[in-house]
This record gives C-alpha cells, structure tokens and sequence, in this order.
C-alpha cells in the first residue's frame, strides 16, 4: 500500500497542473523528516493546517521559556537549521516544495516571536494574530522572497520574515501602551 496519495494543483504558470502527493499519517510516520515538517500531525488538518502548526508553537515556546533569551534564540537557530532539511526532504516527498501541510517553519517563526513578546494571553493572543496576518498576506518583501528562494531555506524563511514584521507590531504595541 503507498504512502502517499495525489492530488491536482494549478501551478502559477498558466493553465499548469502540477501532480502532487497528498499528505497522509502513513507518510508522516514513515519519516521524522516528516514528522517534524507536519507539526506532529498538525500540518495534516483539512482546513488552515498553517494555524494549527503555529498553535503547536505555543506550548513550545512555553516549555522554552526557562532557558534565557540567549539559549532560546540558540534552540530557534537550530531548529530554523533543522527546518531547512526537514521541509526539503518532506518537499520532496510530496512534490510540492511549500506544501501547506508543512508547518515546522510556522512553529519556527512563531517561538521567535514569542521569544520577544511579553508572556500574558493578551500579548500571546496578540502575536499568534499578527504573525498569521504576516504570513498568509505576505507584504514586501516576504511574496517576493517566497517566490525567488525555493526549498527547505524558502520555506524556512518566508516565515522568519512574517515573524519580523510580527515583533516589531507587538514592540511598537508595547511602547504605546
């Protein structure tokens, strides 16, 4: 029985159609690539799999905050690193290298973020909202990166970009108040 099952997706090319394969709990256990990549199972929900990967990031970042801020942006630069190869290798895998079942650069991202917002549920609430604006509006120059830098490290830092544009909201939010 195969791990993967296809689906149809239009390219961006004009009347393209890209054969791609579906995400599957077969796949994702058959690899920790995979494992990771889909958020432990998060990126694998029908509808908006990218919010549910980055609410994976919440209990995370929490379990982070007893390391210094030091240790916590070490922990993100390794996983960031990590993400490049696990998004590549589950890229591969599926035939779509930013497949929205992907998520491991929306948890990336948003633990950064939460690395520098202040740790109440208004604030918490307040990035996990910003950088799912960021992410899925993607302003200048996320679109343009995301278009020009392809697999894992494309993948990776589309989000780290949104996660930016998130922080310096909450910083600016912060200051106001």
């Amino acid at each position: 029985m195969s791990l993967i099952k296809l689906k149809h997706y239009h390219s961006p090319q004009k009347g393209t159609i890209i054969l791609a394969n579906l995400p599957t709990f077969k796949l994702m256990i058959s690899h920790p690539a995979h494992l990771l990549s889909f958020g432990f199972g998060a990126g694998l929900m029908p509808k908006a799999p990218g919010t549910f990967g980055t609410l994976v990031a919440l209990p995370l970042a929490a379990l982070a905050m007893v390391l210094s801020v030091q240790q916590q942006l070490l922990l993100i630069a390794i996983l960031f690193l990590l993400g490049i190869y696990v998004c590549h290798v589950t890229g591969l895998a599926l035939g779509v290298s930013d497949h929205g079942a992907i998520v491991w650069d929306e948890i990336v991202a948003m633990m950064l973020v939460l690395t520098f917002t202040p740790t109440t549920w208004f604030w918490w609430l307040a990035a996990f909202l910003l950088f799912r604006l960021f992410d899925i509006w993607k302003p200048f120059p996320i679109r343009q990166c995301d278009a020009m830098v392809k697999g894992g490290l494309g993948v990776m830092l589309d989000d780290v970009l949104a996660a930016m544009y998130a922080m310096l909201c909450i910083r600016v939010m912060v200051w106001m108040t």
